[in-house]
């Protein structure tokens, strides 16, 4: 049977990374570098690789996100590519990832990988994930649904899925609805399909938008340093399943006043956002002066969306239909 050609884009993170003289995991080899160490690979397809840089994972901004999301649409646009895999860091792994989402509309297959352990040590996690990653796209199932993220043989939809530990393996996980499937003994299963997929077409962002997180007691002084610093939307992670301290409340009441969209999400790990609650600060309250309440997404995630559609408008009710 011919093989298929699969791109892999290379970005950094610790996939690229090896121990140096202080004793710390740095990024160091380039694609070409990577696949010497790795020969196998090359075994499961045709490869073409793509040198976007050696960013570690807290280096990757919003800019360079719509910069590999573009250099990505250029290549698909040969159209002699049967899947797109993308190594990143795994510390901004899902906010790329779901950057992608949002802004590449494709049917094949495009995968997010990378490694929680560096080249140098024994038990490097590299190789077996670019590996599982291939072959989602070389599975005929893994067409249109949108981009996916597989690290430790389990695949997730970008945007259902998140890090939820600092150094284990078994970090990447979508906490509200399960992963999609596995990896196992060369053989991909898919169990179920993404939540929802979306496409938010634009070919510009706005990145100044913050994200603030709520805590016991917490007043308005945040909200209103960052409501009068110029920011074009805000992110506001809430208690519970959507409320804030009273003078939160006021402070994130400053911000809307100003014009300035504000999207709600949970600092809890899993859940949405619901106005249930009427009490001073609760979710009626936030609604009430026009807060956007998120569908099932964290902060970061939030964040990349708003960043994006503010793109594509600074509309209220347009934004507040996307999300």
């Amino acid at each position: 049977m011919k093989k298929k050609n699969i791109l892999i884009v290379f970005t950094g993170g610790t996939f690229s990374m090896k121990i140096d003289d202080t004793g710390g995991a740095v990024p160091h080899f380039s694609g070409n570098d990577l696949m010497l160490l790795m020969p196998e690979i090359r075994k499961l397809a045709n490869i073409s690789i793509f040198d976007f840089g050696k960013y570690p994972g807290p280096h990757m901004t919003p800019e360079l996100m719509l910069k590999l999301s573009q250099n990505i649409k250029n290549e698909l646009s040969s159209n002699k590519y049967n899947g797109v895999v993308i190594t990143h860091g795994t510390d901004t792994l899902e906010e790329t990832a779901y950057f992608l989402d949002l802004t590449i509309k494709t049917d094949i297959p495009i995968v997010l990988t990378g490694s929680m352990k560096n080249s140098s040590d024994p038990d490097w996690d590299g190789p077996r994930n670019l590996s599982d990653s291939i072959l989602i796209c070389l599975n005929k199932n893994s067409y249109n649904l949108g981009v996916l993220v597989c690290l430790n043989g389990e695949i997730n939809a970008a945007s259902e899925v998140t890090k939820t530990h600092t150094d284990n393996i078994e970090t990447f996980h979508s906490l509200d609805f399960g992963k999609l499937g596995f990896v196992e003994k060369g053989r991909v299963i898919f169990n179920r399909l993404p939540r929802k997929l979306e496409v938010i077409e634009t070919e510009k962002i706005v990145t100044n938008v913050d994200l603030i997180k709520c805590y016991a007691g917490m007043d308005d002084k945040f909200f209103r340093f960052s409501a009068n610093s110029g920011i074009a939307g805000m992110v506001v992670e809430a208690m519970g399943v959507g409320n804030v301290p009273p003078k939160a409340f006021d402070g994130i009441k400053h911000v809307v006043d100003k014009g300035i969209p504000v999207v709600l999400v949970s600092r809890c790990p899993a859940g949405e956002t619901l106005d249930i609650y009427g009490y001073p600060g609760a979710g009626k309250w936030l609604h009430a002066i026009g807060v956007i309440f998120s569908d099932y997404l964290n902060g970061q995630k939030a964040r990349i969306k708003l960043i994006v559609a503010l793109g594509k408008t600074k509309n209220l009710n347009e934004l507040q239909n996307l999300f």
